[in-house]
């Protein structure tokens, strides 16, 4: 049986066995025993036959055997023979990918491209009657050709040309048209197109705008906007186009509703077309795009036709360095700037309010524009600011002002940048000193009240700063000082946005002008720190929160690290509150918090300055070596630990190991500092029972809150971190054994509970004895005297901890979670049910506790379960509890509404009672339940929610009178969303 019909008759039903056929015909003929007449003879019969599918395999297997064969095998006759061959069946199916490999040969020649043209164009005349697949193959034929053998379809002229045109008319299918898109950018790019132009750009702007939704599950993974953007190269790809896009364009641009993509397409176009082309629409563009613009409806439409004005200007200063107003960019701004100018005459007109964004926008364009814009804008501006007769015109126009800054800082750059333009001149410069008066008036002689006019103020002068050479040093030293007086000098109730808008100046000038920052601003703010702690007044605050902030440089954080060692140790040799010194230590800490301590030089300064010479001056003065001060007072000394750990963590490990030797020592003298009886164990340890249980003893017997907290995150640090898994029974025998007395009954205490639950949490972290720990740990809920304590406990299991962290080395299996959420919540679904009335809360109160350190995606599947426990905890007083509670349920809602749906009834009354109740409800809860009732319009369906409207909106008029103004405005926005038929309610 020869091999084509073996082939024929094997590739319907097994494709890999027929290429190994279509192989072993390549093989025998490379090796000479078979030619190329043998294999043409031998398909004769079929390529004749009647059935177009037997025709189809046949080619197919010709195709196969072609592309099977070294690229240089075939002399330059066989391929043309093949060539002409395949071009008169090409409308067989496997034709077409014969002539792909044809196309990859090395003897392959334009001749023969050019005839494969022709053919595709005779045999293709209707390609959109043919089916989808089949039309792929010619457009990636097409593709190849192009790519491939570019120059001999452009040599025939018109000829290519028109034949792709007509071919790729009227295709709708993506992955067709991605195709095509890239075709006839090339041909619009590369072909003489004048005198068809018209005809190139219809067949390309049919497809404006793209509407095309990909169906869910797309496998070609192509989108709307994969298409807009081929398209959008299309039309920008010549200035051919401009008389035929630019008036469609603009025409739809004035309907009803222009989408981004029309103003995005007249960007391109912008950027693409030759600077006479755009230069003769630029006017009649500016007066469509002005009015989106000025009269904006949607933020992100006026950003685009900003984004395409300022591609004009871009276009239009394309190699200009002249000035002269006859420029045809001069002419576009000219009449820009004269419409802006008259729009500022009423700076409050709603209108006047985009003129800045215009106007910035156009001048970031080039340093022509932006020398146009200030010589036609700025002197009447300022003239304007002086003649206005209200504040709130003096805003309007500043911020004018600020906007025309920001546009210099793009051209020349900001001091901490290479210039852009490093020879031309800044316009600017004759009014320096005019912009810098008023700006510098507004700010510090306007009164107190005006603190957004004040605000706008304060931005210009921090433009002003930051623009490349243009303040000299000594008045960015003056903006500096009023900077440091509004921070420092000025009371800020309720106008803490000046301050923090100062401080944030004063930060941005830290990164470039660091220098004035350490010379000016910290001896002012080091001033103002007293040197002694201070009982009533706490001014201090806002000065280090000031310092804290300004720490970003490193010059200026390790100048600040200093100075704040230096005053601590000032205050600590006086009597006085130790607010302020822990103040100081926090400012510390958050300042070595921003820093990368383990690459940082200092290092080890600070490890002996701050860890070791504070706690061993703490440990002196407990010993009575030394005067007591606020480094004995116990917050003071967990702020230090804090900063201590800070810093230990970022100590190499033989310098970490050190530390842990003197962990109980504290650095101090063994002669005049006894350390607590706690052997030093390391982590190599084959036994750390005496040190868990002796411990555990501890923490039993401390009364003081953070001592005892100290004292249980290191046993639980020890059991999660440093026990090895054959020794987790020491860890379980403590748990469980009576010689500890946890677990003695009748004699729980609350320090029992909390020794308990640190335990089982460093266990079951580490997914050791889950089981066990979780059954002991839910059986205590049904007891009345220690159940609520044991139920608070459930919260602390999977709670994020600062100690027993990742960070810190502790082990957390990213199972944990699941593990304790399907042990746990069956087991609390199941006894609820049977508890006495007065424990049940307990099971409720766990369920809150764990579930609010859950993935909702381990939570959903639950939900049949979980509601109805849910609803009932929403009946409990404890504000935790609720709030908890309510979070879930509002993630619920938004993920899984269907399933709250049926429950609708019961969430909306409980979560109008918790949202309108002050009396009883914290503002934590009250907000929640909004937030929660919010979610509903939009994700339930609205027929399930109609029956609640009209009492949801009446009740919650009552919410607008609630105390807490951030509640207030939830239930504004939660008003609105139930308003079913408003669409804001919708989203």
């Amino acid at each position: 049986m020869s091999d084509v019909r073996n082939y024929l008759l094997t590739v319907d039903n097994d494709g890999q066995a027929a290429e190994e056929i279509a192989r072993g015909t390549a093989n025998r003929l490379e090796l000479r025993s078979l030619t190329l007449i043998d294999i043409v003879q031998s398909i004769g019969e079929y390529i004749n036959d009647e059935d177009a599918t037997v025709r189809s395999k046949a080619v197919k297997y010709l195709s196969q055997v072609i592309g099977m064969l070294s690229p240089a095998f075939l002399t330059r006759q066989e391929v043309q023979v093949l060539c002409q061959f395949l071009c008169d069946r090409i409308e067989d199916g496997g034709a077409i990918g014969g002539l792909r490999k044809l196309l990859g040969l090395a003897r392959f020649n334009r001749d023969m491209a050019a005839m494969t043209f022709r053919a595709m164009l005779e045999h293709f005349q209707d390609l959109q009657i043919h089916p989808q697949s089949q039309r792929l193959k010619i457009f990636e034929l097409l593709n190849d050709l192009m790519s491939q053998y570019r120059s001999a379809l452009k040599d025939m002229g018109n000829e290519s040309l028109v034949g792709i045109i007509d071919l790729v008319s009227g295709e709708k299918d993506p992955r067709n048209l991605m195709i095509s898109f890239s075709v006839l950018k090339v041909v619009i790019i590369e072909w003489d197109i004048v005198s068809h132009a018209e005809t190139l750009f219809d067949s390309v702007f049919c497809y404006f705008p793209i509407t095309f939704r990909p169906v869910p599950g797309d496998p070609y993974g192509i989108t709307a906007q994969d298409l807009k953007v081929r398209l959008r190269d299309c039309i920008s790809a010549s200035g051919c186009f401009a008389p035929f896009a630019f008036p469609q364009l603009i025409d739809k641009l004035d309907s009803t509703s222009p989408s981004k993509d029309v103003l995005q397409t007249i960007g391109a176009c912008a950027s693409s077309y030759m600077v006479t082309t755009i230069s003769n629409y630029s006017t009649t563009l500016w007066d469509s795009l002005k009015y989106e613009i000025l009269n904006v409806q949607e933020e992100d439409v006026a950003e685009e036709a900003l984004s395409a004005l300022q591609a004009i200007a871009i276009k239009l200063s394309r190699g200009l360095t002249s000035t002269d107003p006859k420029t045809s960019l001069a002419r576009y701004l000219a009449t820009i700037t004269k419409e802006c100018n008259d729009q500022l005459q009423e700076p409050q007109h709603k209108q006047a309010k985009p003129v800045g964004q215009i106007l910035s926008s156009l001048g970031k364009a080039s340093p022509v524009a932006f020398f146009l814009i200030v010589k036609a804008v700025v002197p009447p501006l300022i003239t304007l600011y002086q003649d206005a007769d209200s504040i709130s015109k003096q805003r309007a126009l500043l911020e004018t002002l600020v906007q025309i800054f920001d546009s210099a800082t793009a051209v020349y750059g900001n001091t901490n940048t290479e210039v852009s333009f490093p020879d031309a001149n800044n316009p600017l410069e004759p009014f320096k000193d005019r912009l810098f008066e008023l700006a510098s008036h507004a700010l510090m002689s306007t009164v107190k009240e005006e603190v957004s006019f004040r605000v706008v103020a304060l931005k210009g002068l921090l433009r002003l700063c930051l623009i490349c050479k243009f303040m000299q040093d000594n008045e960015v030293g003056m903006v500096v000082q009023y900077l440091d007086e509004i921070v420092l000098a000025e009371d800020f109730s309720g106008r803490d946005v000046l301050k923090n808008e100062a401080i944030q100046a004063l930060v941005e000038i830290s990164k470039t002008k660091p220098n004035l920052i350490m010379d000016i601003t910290f001896p002012a703010f080091m001033a103002r720190l007293p040197d002694f702690s201070t009982s009533e007044e706490q001014d201090y605050i806002i000065t280090l929160e000031g310092l804290a902030r300004l720490s970003v440089e490193k010059a200026i954080s390790d100048t600040l690290v200093r100075r704040l060692l230096n005053k601590l140790d000032v205050v600590l040799r006086t009597e006085g509150s130790s607010v302020y010194p822990q103040a100081i230590l926090s400012t510390l800490c958050y300042v070595l918090g921003q820093r990368d301590l383990v690459h940082d030089p200092n290092l080890g300064s600070y490890f002996e300055n701050i860890t070791v010479a504070f706690v061993n001056r703490a440990v002196m003065a407990s010993a009575g070596h030394g005067p007591r001060t606020a480094l004995n007072e116990e917050p003071t000394l967990e702020i230090l630990g804090r900063l201590a750990n800070l810093i230990v963590h970022a100590l190499d490990t033989h310098k970490q190991t050190s530390v842990a030797a003197q962990l109980y020592s504290l650095f101090a003298d063994k002669e005049l500092f006894v350390p607590a009886s706690l052997p030093y164990i390391d982590a190599d340890s084959s036994d750390m029972s005496p040190l868990l249980k002796e411990l555990v003893r501890l923490a039993l017997s401390e009364n003081a809150f953070t001592t005892r907290q100290s004292i249980l995150r290191q046993v639980a640090l020890l059991v999660n971190k440093f026990l090895d898994a054959k020794d987790v029974h020491h860890a379980t025998n403590i748990l469980w054994s009576p010689s500890t007395g946890l677990f003695e009954a009748g004699n729980i205490s609350d320090n029992s509970i909390r020794c308990i639950f640190w335990i089982g949490k460093a266990l079951i972290l580490r997914l050791a004895s889950v089981d066990e720990v979780l059954g002991r740990l839910l059986d205590l809920l049904h007891d009345a005297t220690y159940g609520l304590a044991a139920a608070r406990g459930f919260a602390l299991l999977l709670a994020p901890d600062e100690i027993l962290s990742k960070t810190n080395g502790a082990t957390i299996r990213l199972l944990a979670k699941q593990r304790v959420f399907s042990i746990c919540v069956p087991s609390i679904a199941r006894n609820f049910g049977q508890a006495n009335k007065g424990v049940k809360p307990n099971y409720l109160i766990a369920l809150s506790g764990i579930l609010k350190n859950i993935p909702t995606e381990v939570v959903l599947p639950e939900l049949d379960t979980l509601l109805p426990l849910l609803l009932q905890s929403l009946d409990l007083q404890d504000p935790d509890v609720k709030a908890a509670t309510i979070e879930t349920l509002t993630v619920v809602a938004q993920e899984s509404p269907k399933a709250v749906e049926e429950h609708v009834s019961s969430l909306v009354g409980r979560l109008m009672k918790a949202a309108g109740n002050p009396e009883v409800d914290v503002p934590r809860v009250r907000l929640n339940a909004l937030c929660c009732l919010r979610v509903f319009p939009g994700r339930v369906k609205e027929s399930v929610l109609l029956p609640y409207k009209n009492a949801v909106t009446w009740g919650l008029k009552a919410v607008l009178d609630d105390p807490k103004r951030y509640v207030r405005k939830e239930a504004v926005a939660t008003r609105a969303a139930w308003e079913l038929d408003d669409p804001e309610g919708q989203d």
